[in-house]
């Protein structure tokens, strides 16, 4: 005969514990097949995401290649202008195309 009113009480006064239960392994309750399609999912699903990554990843590139090369430009204008402004128009006009030269030379 127990003394418990309710099963819900512990007879040693630790109603804040959850009831303990059996351990029920349930690893293998999953056949092999199941697992297998499973993880050919996750692997789907993944593969994806790393696409979209790549593809989020590769945007943001060209968007900064665009910011760098208008700010080159906008950098080289400023100079000419200010050569311009010491030099004769003509001679500004034949140190940009030398310059031009020189950079596909390099390149």
């Amino acid at each position: 005969m127990s003394t418990l009113t309710a099963p819900s009480l512990r007879k040693n006064g630790k109603q804040w514990h959850t009831p303990r239960t059996a351990f029920r392994p349930t690893r293998s309750l999953t056949s092999y097949t199941k697992r297998l399609s499973t993880q050919k999912s996750t692997a789907a699903t993944k593969s994806k995401e790393r696409e979209m990554k790549a593809e989020k990843e590769e945007e943001r590139q060209k968007r900064i290649a665009t910011i760098r090369e208008r700010r080159e430009k906008k950098a080289e204008k400023e100079r000419y202008e200010k050569m311009a402004e010491k030099m004769h128009a003509k001679r500004v006009e034949r140190v940009r195309r030398r310059e031009k030269r020189n950079k596909l030379l390099k390149s």
